[in-house]
């Protein structure tokens, strides 16, 4: 995709006559003419992408602080037999935080079993999920770039161990608008235990426009703060009030041409004045039926929380968000440097019922085939132990699915080396590569969705990423 010429600067260039005016307006309306500082075309105006996409919205289950492959969806016998020997050379050097390198191998204490028509293992921790595996596409060969929390978060979200990229979130918005004019199009739920390592950044707007960036909602019962008019203030009276403020703003913006936070701001205003009006329906769960909101497990007390946030982006997608992102698992998350065993099992209770849910919800609406939902955290763990009972980061081999959205469900892609160490093979894929398919999936080429700064023309996978062709459908 082509940067897009705002219509300030398209009639710098035109001549600036009434034709050349009204040829603006057919142009942004057509989606053609991004919008400039001013605000003067709708920079969330929904748009076509330039080839046919499988899907065209994403909900991306961010499994916080690095889940271990070796404990969830890639069985390794060869680990199992070398428990507690070091690792062998023939493995080669390889880089870890503490010198985890030099420790002895761990065994899982977990049990796999083969699932669906193509025999996917899955292990014990996740036994809701494993009844899906008809529909995942299980990509065991993935790696990045670092052994840090937040850079690698930065990669995973943005294409860039470096803070201050745009967002895969972000992205998506700048490329296909919103769909519902009264919900933002990228919206983050984290988890409420805290931000992942990192933080904002992970969902910001880096150099793309303001409006681009995610929209923060909590869990709960109030997902969406001071979303009620207050007491003694009608509808009328508040659209009077955000009117004047808005004719305000726009004078200073005037004056301020290329200031995106600005333009944001006041699109802000506009939207939660929208917002007021609708969204309340759809983060009230309560209008769910007993049997759904059973799905997600909202009754239960482990899953209630995460199962809400599932539920909620459901809706969400279901009423034209394009991209909704939960966070499971607090700032520490799925980090598990001790008692591994401990740690995964309580994220994986709280979680492996929901994301079922969430999959079997979709696909009885519908909904599955042009939603795309990922799973997946910023890295693997090591197969060599930290302490006696945990494991340290592994960005050089690790395990994400892909389902709906145009994916070949039902298949592994790629692989790890015998103990789950290092993707290998001419088949794995780095993260580029992971975020060069979700933006084919979505009708783009990622070589071409671009945005000019600083001279050049960025893009999310920098220059780097090949789509993965046998994940598509």
């Amino acid at each position: 995709m082509l940067d897009l010429p705002s219509r300030r600067r398209f009639l710098q260039h035109s001549g600036a006559g009434f034709g050349a005016l009204a040829l603006t307006a057919l142009l942004a309306e057509d989606g053609f003419l991004r919008a400039d500082a001013s605000g003067s075309a709708d920079p969330l105006a929904p748009r076509k992408p330039p080839r046919e996409a499988r899907a065209k919205n994403v909900i991306f289950l961010f499994m916080s602080g690095g889940p271990s492959h070796l404990e969830t969806f890639d069985p390794k016998p060869e680990l199992q037999r070398l428990h507690g020997q070091k690792l062998p050379a023939s493995f080669g050097a390889v880089k870890t935080r503490r010198g985890v390198d030099r420790n002895k191998l761990l065994a899982t204490k977990r049990t796999f079993k083969k699932y669906g028509q193509a025999g996917i293992d899955v292990s014990d921790l996740l036994p809701h999920i494993a009844r899906h595996a008809d529909d995942l596409c299980v990509l065991r060969g993935c790696h990045g770039d670092s052994v840090t929390h937040p850079e690698s978060v930065y990669l995973m979200n943005c294409g860039s161990i470096l803070m201050g990229r745009p967002s895969l979130g972000a992205w998506v918005s700048y490329g296909l608008g919103s769909e519902n004019r009264n919900m933002p199009a990228f919206v983050v739920l984290p988890d409420p235990g805290g931000w992942p390592k990192g933080g904002a950044p992970s969902w910001g707007n880096g150099y793309l426009p303001a409006a681009f960036q995610g929209t923060v909602m909590r869990g709960g019962p109030s997902p969406i703060q001071n979303l009620h008019t207050p007491d003694g203030i009608g509808a009328a009276q508040q659209r009077k009030t955000l009117d004047l403020v808005n004719q305000l703003n726009q004078e200073h913006l005037r004056s301020r041409a290329g200031d995106s936070e600005l333009s944001a701001r006041i699109a802000g205003y506009e939207l939660a004045f929208r917002m007021q009006s609708h969204a309340a329906e759809v983060v009230d769960a309560a209008k769910e039926t007993a049997a759904t909101q059973k799905l997600y497990g909202l009754d239960e007390k482990d899953t209630a929380e995460f199962g809400l946030r599932c539920l909620l982006a459901r809706r969400m997608v279901e009423r034209g968000v394009r991209f909704v992102q939960l966070y499971c698992g607090d700032t520490n998350g799925w980090d598990g440097h001790q008692n591994i065993e401990g740690n995964h099992g309580k994220l994986a209770r709280e979680s492996d019922l929901p994301i079922a849910g969430l999959l079997t919800d979709l696909k009885q609406r519908g909904l599955l085939d042009s939603t795309l939902v990922i799973w997946g955290g910023e890295f693997g763990r090591t197969p060599m132990s930290e302490g006696s009972d945990g494991r340290d980061h592994n960005p050089h081999g690790f395990t994400m699915w892909l389902a709906g959205g145009g994916v070949k469900g039902g298949q592994i892609l790629g692989r790890t080396d015998d103990v789950g160490l290092r993707a290998v093979g001419d088949d794995k894929m780095h993260v580029h590569d992971i975020h060069a398919t979700i933006l084919w999936l979505l009708g783009f080429d990622h070589k071409k969705l671009t945005f000019r700064h600083n001279g050049r023309g960025e893009r999310l996978t920098d220059v780097f990423g090949e789509v993965i062709k046998g994940a598509l459908a």
